[in-house]
C-alpha cells in the first residue's frame, strides 16, 4: 500500500511540478541574465530566507526566555507553599510574584473547591495554539499567556496549581524589538547585495581576460598570448591554467603541422624537380636519342615510385593524427612472419650476410600486415646503413609468451643524438646526408606508431661505425 502511495505521488509530481519547472525555465530563457547578476540574486534569496528564519527564531528564543522565568517564578512558588513559608490564607493577601506577571488558581484534589484564584480569565476554556503558549482577551485586549499546571501537596492536603504568566510586557517589548532587526537585516542584506555585485566582478575578472584573449587570438599570436594568472587563486585559477595548456598544445600542433608540411614539401619538391628536368630533356633531345628516352623513362619511374611512397607514409601518418588508423588484428605465429622475411632479405640482398639467432613459435595478437611493414622497416634501414660484406641478423624469440623480435647489423651505427631524434617525423642523420643515403626519415616513425598500436616497446642500442641493434616486444594476449 506504502508503494502505491509513493508511486501515485511520484507521477502525480511528474505531471505537475516538471512540466511547472519547464515552462518556467522557457520563460526565463528569453531573458539574459549574467553569471554575477544571477549570483547575486542567488544571495539575495538565502539572505531573504535566512533573515525570516532569523526572525522567527529570535522571536522563539524571546519568548522561550520568558516562559523559562516563569517555570522559575512557579518553582519558587511551590517551594514556598509545601515549605509553608507562605500559606494559601496568605495568598488572599499577597501573591508575592502577582507583580512579576504570575499568577494562580488552587483547587483542593479531594472536594475540588477553588481555595484561591487571582488568574484573570478561566484558562480550562481556552483553546491553545500550542502546548503552553495562547493568546487571551481581556477586555477587548489581546494577552499573551504562558499556562501551566502542577500538583503539590500542603500540608496533609494535595491540590492543583494552575498558573498563568502574562507576558504581555514582553510581546511590546517584541514588538518594538523586531522592526528594528528587520531593519538592520535589510541595511545588511543591502550592503551585502552592492559590496557582493563588486565582488562578483572581481571574480570574474578572469573570464573578461579568456574572453578578451579568445577575441584576440590569430595564428600570427598564438605563440605569444596567454592567460595572466597573478592575483587568481581559485577555481578560475584552475580554468586559466588549463586553458594555457590547452593553447600550448594547440601551439605545439600547429607548429608540428607547419613542419610537417614544410618536410613533406622539400621532400616531394626533389622528386618533382628531377621529374621535370628529365621531361625537359625529353621534350629536347629524347625523341632522336634512345639512350636520353631510356634514361629519363628509368629516372621518371624510380621518382615517381619513391614519391608514391613517400605520398603513402604521409597518408598513413595522416590516418594515425585524424585518428581514424584501423587495424585488424587476429592471432597469427609471428615465426612465419619473421622467417618469411628473412628469406626474402635473403634473396634480394646478395652482398650482404643475412642469418638468425633465433626463430621461435610465438602467438601474437595483431595485424600482421602492420607488423609485416614496421619489421620491413627496421630490415630496409639495417640493409641501407650497412656495407657489402656486413652482416645482418634478424630474430624471434618467445620469453615467456612475450614476441621479441630484433633485427641487428654491423653498420655505420648511430651518435647518442641521433638514437634521441631517430623516431621524429623527416629527420635524417647528418653522416647519412653526407653518405647521400636516399630516404625520407618517415619510417622509424611509422614503425613505432604500429608498434606502440600493439602495445609494444622498442629499444635502441647502437655505437657509432660499430652497428645497431632494434629490439621490439609485443606482450602476449591477455
Amino acid at each position: 500500500m506504502r508503494s502505491k502511495i509513493v508511486e501515485w505521488i511520484r507521477k502525480l509530481l511528474i505531471r505537475t511540478v516538471l512540466p511547472l519547472r519547464k515552462r518556467m525555465g522557457l520563460f526565463f530563457s528569453q531573458f539574459y541574465f549574467s553569471i554575477a547578476f544571477r549570483i547575486s540574486l542567488n544571495y539575495l534569496r538565502l539572505l531573504i530566507i535566512n533573515s525570516v528564519v532569523f526572525c522567527f527564531l529570535f522571536v522563539g528564543v524571546y519568548l522561550g526566555i520568558s516562559a523559562f522565568d516563569n517555570n522559575t517564578l512557579e518553582k519558587q512558588m511551590i517551594l514556598k507553599l509545601e515549605n509553608e513559608e507562605i500559606s494559601i490564607a496568605d495568598l488572599e493577601d499577597r501573591n508575592p510574584y502577582y507583580s512579576e506577571g504570575l499568577s494562580l488558581r488552587i483547587t483542593n484534589e479531594a472536594t475540588k473547591e477553588v481555595v484561591f484564584n487571582d488568574t484573570l480569565y478561566n484558562i480550562e476554556k481556552r483553546n491553545s495554539i500550542f502546548n503552553r503558549v495562547f493568546y487571551g482577551d481581556i477586555d477587548g485586549k489581546k494577552i499573551l499567556v504562558v499556562k501551566d499546571k502542577q500538583k503539590v501537596k500542603i500540608g496533609d492536603s494535595n491540590y492543583t496549581l494552575y498558573f498563568q504568566f502574562d507576558l504581555s510586557s514582553e510581546r511590546l517589548l517584541l514588538s518594538r524589538l523586531v522592526p528594528f532587526v528587520i531593519l538592520l537585516l535589510a541595511i545588511f542584506t543591502g550592503s551585502v547585495i552592492v559590496y557582493g555585485k563588486k565582488g562578483d566582478e572581481k571574480l570574474f575578472l578572469p573570464l573578461k581576460d579568456m574572453s578578451r584573449l579568445a577575441n584576440r587570438l590569430t595564428v600570427n599570436n598564438l605563440q605569444s598570448e596567454r592567460i595572466n594568472l597573478a592575483g587568481t587563486k581559485n577555481e578560475l585559477k584552475d580554468l586559466a591554467v588549463t586553458i594555457n595548456q590547452m593553447l600550448d598544445r594547440i601551439e605545439l600542433s600547429y607548429e608540428s603541422q607547419k613542419q610537417f608540411v614544410s618536410d613533406a614539401s622539400h621532400e616531394l619538391r626533389t622528386p618533382i624537380a628531377v621529374i621535370q628536368g628529365y621531361v625537359n630533356m625529353l621534350d629536347r633531345w629524347g625523341k632522336s636519342d634512345t639512350e636520353v628516352l631510356e634514361e629519363s623513362i628509368e629516372a621518371i619511374k624510380n621518382e615517381s615510385k619513391a614519391m608514391q611512397e613517400l605520398v603513402e607514409k604521409l597518408l598513413f601518418l595522416s590516418r594515425h593524427d585524424k585518428k581514424t588508423l584501423r587495424l585488424e588484428k587476429h592471432v597469427f605465429n609471428m615465426r612465419v612472419l619473421v622467417e618469411d622475411m628473412l628469406k626474402e632479405t635473403k634473396m634480394v640482398t646478395t652482398n650482404r650476410i643475412v642469418e638468425t639467432k633465433a626463430l621461435e613459435d610465438v602467438m601474437v595478437y595483431g595485424d600482421k600486415q602492420a607488423l609485416k611493414q614496421a619489421i620491413r622497416v627496421f630490415v630496409d634501414n639495417a640493409v641501407k646503413y650497412t656495407s657489402d660484406g656486413d652482416s645482418i641478423y634478424i630474430s624471434c624469440e618467445n620469453k615467456e609468451g612475450d614476441c621479441v623480435i630484433s633485427v641487428e647489423d654491423t653498420g655505420i651505427g648511430m651518435t647518442k643524438r641521433d638514437i634521441d631524434n631517430i623516431f621524429e617525423r623527416f629527420y635524417r642523420s647528418d653522416h647519412v646526408r653526407d653518405r647521400k643515403i636516399s630516404g625520407h626519415g618517415l619510417g622509424l616513425s611509422i614503425a613505432k606508431l604500429i608498434i606502440m598500436k600493439h602495445t609494444g616497446n622498442i629499444r635502441v642500442r647502437s655505437q657509432y661505425t660499430k652497428g645497431s641493434s632494434f629490439i621490439v616486444t609485443i606482450p602476449k594476449r591477455r
